[in-house]
């Protein structure tokens, strides 16, 4: 097995002449002056700020073409399987960030016209769904804005840098 050797990650404390020292960025934004209870939890609610304030952007972003970020992931999970179509149960295991209700996901999408459902030939109790041509136009428009989106929220990475949070984010998982 061939092991990486990632750059050490500098602590999250910084010195600042407006804040006291040794407090943490997050501690500074969250305006909190006692510590965290631990380093673990100080991580945990990083993470969580983190995805919140990006799918915020990300939800402003899909905005203009009057999507929620679930919606878009059910149509990418979609065209993704084209032409084939998928079951509710497997776009739900499917979605990045899982939901209760995916049939109304799909049903918001399908009185759209950007999917259409029906049911299977050989077992009709199977409703199984599939992208039209306006999900997949829409996606196609969409495809360079949230690439340029992302390039940008994450270009002060370096490479390394993503490489390491990808890997740190999948031991979590």
């Amino acid at each position: 097995m061939n092991e990486t050797i990632l750059p050490e990650i500098e602590p999250a404390v910084v010195e600042q002449s407006d804040a006291e020292p040794g407090t943490s960025k997050l501690q500074q934004e969250l305006q909190q002056r006692r510590p965290f209870g631990s380093l673990q939890e100080e991580a945990f609610l990083a993470m969580q700020r983190t995805a919140g304030l990006l799918m915020q952007g990300f939800a402003r972003e899909l905005r203009t073409r009057e999507l929620t970020p679930a919606q878009y992931n059910v149509l990418r999970i979609l065209r993704g399987a084209s032409p084939d179509a998928l079951t509710c149960s497997v776009i739900g295991a499917r979605l990045v960030t899982p939901g209760p209700d995916v049939t109304r996901l799909v049903d918001r999408l399908v009185q759209r016209g950007l999917a259409e459902r029906y049911r299977h030939a050989q077992d009709r109790r199977v409703v199984q769904v599939l992208i039209t041509d306006d999900g997949l136009e829409i996606l196609a428009a969409l495809d360079q804005p949230v690439a340029e989106w992302i390039g940008g929220l994450l270009s002060p990475l370096e490479e390394t840098e993503l490489s390491r949070l990808i890997v740190l984010l999948a031991k979590l998982r």
